[in-house]
């Protein structure tokens, strides 16, 4: 492009074939195993036309070199296997339940050790990056929605010699850029925001290392964590529109975290102030939050985030999530519904969890 254009711009024409006369306006959907020998592909586990669209856009968003894998957990695997055997990763005290998980089992197999500490406190998380490998970084925090001072933690991470990852799922690039602060490494699950549909699983990791991204595509060839064609196809036609998705989204959460402070049912509101991710604490008990998630008919009940819908779940549920989780908190992932539906659904649903 001959000039910079804004990300609302970009996310609708990266990705796309050369503008060639009788062209399609749009990549295809390459379904095949291998190729014949003399292109830039020869056999489907080591590249792909569909992913490479897809890649495209999501590197130029994040502003680095961006990797497909199957699923985000296989994009935060090949990130974790970055760190050499008996090495040490610094993890957020509250972050996304696969990462901890899987961290928590390599730490079990005596493959790595892991700290943990308060990323909403700068100068502990900057105290316990001591004699670590590796510094992960998720801002907001999943499901508290803590905040991270990212530029203090980079610089210091960096300052170090430490490889700092930052998964930037919830914000998106749209809202923030780690590698532009100076982050190694960023991953997503591509199965939230970017793609937007709860329709599929994808990963991505984006860097700026030409050596990090060797190493991630080498970790991607051999362990086969690639993604399908199609499912990077339509990732890529979900990235579309992901703007005005994540625009209405973002103005619905703001609305709702203002009325739920003060809805007389809700104990507490976490919200950054950014994004379009809530988590309440209902006052009462888990059987409380539980009710709501029963009586709610607009949001839907479920495990996941970042679709067009408006998702909600008590965290808690899930026995891997910490005990400094609150029993009672609600995950409230905001979709593009109308705002005064999801209001007047989640408010029925507070007030009947109130009559119990």
């Amino acid at each position: 492009m001959s000039q910079p254009h804004s990300p609302a711009t970009l996310v609708v024409g990266l990705g796309r074939p050369e503008r060639t006369p009788g062209a399609s306006v749009g990549p295809s959907v390459e379904f095949t195993s291998t190729f014949v020998r003399g292109g830039d592909n020869a056999y489907a586990r080591f590249g792909n036309p569909t992913w490479s669209a897809f890649e495209e856009a999501i590197g130029t968003l994040e502003g680095g070199s961006a990797l497909a894998f199957a699923s985000g957990m296989a994009a935060v695997r090949a990130a974790v296997d970055l760190v050499a055997q008996g090495g040490s990763v610094l993890v957020p005290q509250h972050c996304y339940n696969g990462t901890t998980s899987l961290l928590q089992q390599l730490e079990d197999a005596g493959r790595l050790s892991v700290r943990r500490a308060d990323i909403a406190d700068t100068s502990a998380y900057i105290d316990a990056m001591d004699h670590v490998s590796m510094v992960w970084l998720e801002s907001p925090t999943n499901p508290m929605l803590e905040v991270a001072e990212l530029p203090a933690l980079i610089k210091a991470a960096r300052e170090s010699g430490v490889i700092t990852v930052c998964d930037n799922t919830f914000a998106t690039p749209l809202l923030q850029k780690p590698l532009e602060l100076g982050a190694d490494l960023v991953v997503h699950s591509a199965t939230k925001y970017l793609s937007g549909h709860s329709d599929l699983l994808l990963g991505v990791t984006v860097t700026t290392n030409p050596e990090l991204q060797q190493r991630l595509l080498t970790s991607r060839t051999l362990g086969g964590a690639i993604a399908g064609p199609m499912e990077a196809w339509l990732a890529l036609r979900g990235l579309r529109t992901l703007h005005v998705r994540f625009e209405r989204a973002c103005d619905n959460a703001a609305q709702l975290a203002t009325r739920l402070a003060e809805h007389p049912v809700v104990e507490r509101v976490r919200y950054p102030g950014f994004g379009a991710m809530i988590a309440i604490e209902v006052r009462g008990d888990a059987a409380a939050a539980e009710k709501v998630e029963q009586q709610v008919e607009v949001w839907l009940p479920a495990t996941s985030l970042g679709g067009v819908e408006s998702m909600v779940e008590r965290r808690r549920r899930h026995a891997s999530e910490p005990v400094t989780v609150p029993p009672q908190l609600l995950r409230l992932s905001v979709g593009i519904e109308d705002v005064e539906d999801l209001w007047e659904d989640l408010d029925q649903a507070l007030s009947s969890s109130r009559a119990s």
